[in-house]
């Protein structure tokens, strides 16, 4: 009798909290655009990222990163089975070894190497590996509420009309907005940091993650999103490319996304504006389409 009586209030519990959270969400008012970081928290938007990949079908390529990678939305790609795990605020080890972590592999897993100076999320890699993403009893409905929010309130777009707004949008020229204030203040960042310790720690794990994929026959790629010229010549980013390319010399792991410069815009220098994060998406779809052994769709 208890034991009914406890799981009773589990479930009131649970529907008042879905209740509660889909009010704040109608509620809540929309400003901005898809540039925003998620609307609640980034924890939030990560557990909602993982916990949509570890229950949904394994899609055949895989994106992981940082914030960089964060902002190719899933949308501007042609291929329809690409799911991005990029993680803001996030290392892309995180991702690779929640990916590595799985019964179940991706075909392609591309892996960014632009920001390699923080710690892995071992708790997030914990939950999310080997099947241990079974919440506690009072936690799974409401993080099960959450993911069938957001999948409700950010539904895919009709992809012929989305294709058409992407095509509209590369039509205009490259945006104006004046970002010296923010990337004087990233390029200060990047310059006072010193990435050596955590990127050598980084990379060393990212070699044993590839090792296990390539085992499983899974195909990897290292990539490098484009800063602003004045970001690449940061000493946090050319430290990081000096260790990550020591420790990955064989040029045959590399997938070279090559998109025109002079039609690139940062936001802060490091963070791509929307228009430039397409013109990405698709240097990348170019790339792999170039690399026959990708075994993408």
């Amino acid at each position: 009798m208890q034991q009914v009586s406890t799981l009773s209030w589990l479930v009131r519990c649970a529907a008042a909290a879905a209740a509660l959270l889909l009010a704040c969400g109608l509620a809540a008012p929309r400003y901005g655009s898809a540039l925003q970081q998620p609307a609640v928290t980034t924890r939030d938007g990560t557990l909602v990222t993982l916990n949509r990949y570890v229950q949904e079908p394994v899609p055949d390529i895989v994106l992981v990163g940082s914030s960089v990678t964060w902002r190719l939305k899933e949308e501007y790609f042609s291929l329809p089975r690409l799911r991005n795990l990029a993680l803001a605020g996030g290392s892309p080890v995180t991702g690779l070894a929640i990916v590595a972590g799985q019964a179940r592999l991706p075909k392609t897993v591309l892996i960014e190497t632009n920001v390699l100076s923080r710690e892995a999320d071992g708790a997030l890699i914990e939950t999310f590996s080997h099947g241990a993403g079974a919440e506690a009893l009072l936690l799974r409905p409401v993080r099960t509420a959450i993911a069938a929010y957001e999948t409700w309130n950010h539904a895919g777009p009709d992809a012929a009309r989305s294709r058409a707004e992407q095509n509209r949008l590369l039509a205009r020229p490259p945006g104006t907005f004046d970002n010296k204030v923010y990337l004087d203040r990233a390029l200060q960042q990047m310059n006072d940091g010193d990435p050596t310790a955590p990127a050598r720690a980084n990379v060393v794990r990212m070699r044993q993650l590839i090792d296990d994929l390539q085992g499983r026959g899974v195909r990897v790629f290292l990539i490098h999103i484009p800063f602003a010229p004045e970001i690449e010549g940061s000493r946090m980013v050319r430290t990081t490319g000096e260790i990550v390319h020591e420790a990955f010399p064989d040029r045959s792991l590399w997938l070279l996304v090559d998109p025109p410069g002079n039609e690139l815009r940062w936001d802060d220098g490091v963070h791509l504006d929307e228009r430039s994060s397409l013109i990405v998406a698709r240097a990348i779809e170019s790339a792999l389409a170039g690399r026959r052994d990708a075994r993408g769709p």
